[in-house]
């Protein structure tokens, strides 16, 4: 079976690249589950956000946005010490701002599901890469959902970061033609 070689051996990336990566998302607390850990993931290897994942899912309440919204700055004090984290005060002030943000692109266009897939008019872009080296960081897509994202009010979501989520929800389908994934996320 050919996979796109960035998972490498690893089992945790092999698993997340066969089982999550590039698949269309359309439930609302996995896109605010992988909005948050991306935002975390800001300037460090998308290994060491799975590594903790768990560690975020419990600091975060499972990823209920509701439940982060109304963290206050006593939670924050809690989240820096917990060593399962990314102990960054800024990123972690960030995630409840983006939970505050996320609920009113919510209350504002029915749903965050909505709201992300509109920029595709709700289809994937199914690219044909043949070499990792191909793909990009960012696109024009990811630099102007970035800029709506920061308008809206959400932080750490530069154009690498939005791009890297487009990929993790399925938006962008950048598996390699080679690798078995291309065709049957193609097929969704």
């Amino acid at each position: 079976m050919t996979r796109c070689s960035w998972c490498g051996d690893d089992p945790l990336y092999v698993r997340y690249h066969d089982e999550e990566w590039g698949t269309p998302v359309h439930d609302e607390r996995t896109h605010f589950e992988f909005l948050l850990l991306e935002t975390q993931q800001a300037g460090l290897s998308w290994r060491t956000i799975l590594g903790k994942r768990e560690a975020y899912r419990s600091a975060f309440a499972n990823f209920d946005p509701e439940r982060v919204a109304r963290y206050s700055e006593k939670d924050i004090e809690r989240l820096l010490l917990d060593p399962g984290l990314i102990r960054n005060r800024r990123k972690l002030e960030a995630a409840v701002t983006n939970a505050r943000t996320f609920l009113a692109i919510q209350d504002q266009h029915g749903s965050f599901d909505d709201w992300i897939w509109h920029f595709t008019g709700g289809r994937p872009i199914t690219n044909h890469w043949q070499t990792l080296s191909e793909i990009p960081a960012r696109t024009e897509l990811s630099d102007l959902i970035s800029s709506e994202m920061r308008r809206a009010g959400f932080s750490f979501v530069g154009s690498v970061t939005i791009y890297a989520h487009l990929q993790a929800i399925g938006i962008v389908n950048d598996h390699l033609v080679s690798c078995f994934r291309h065709g049957q996320i193609a097929g969704l």
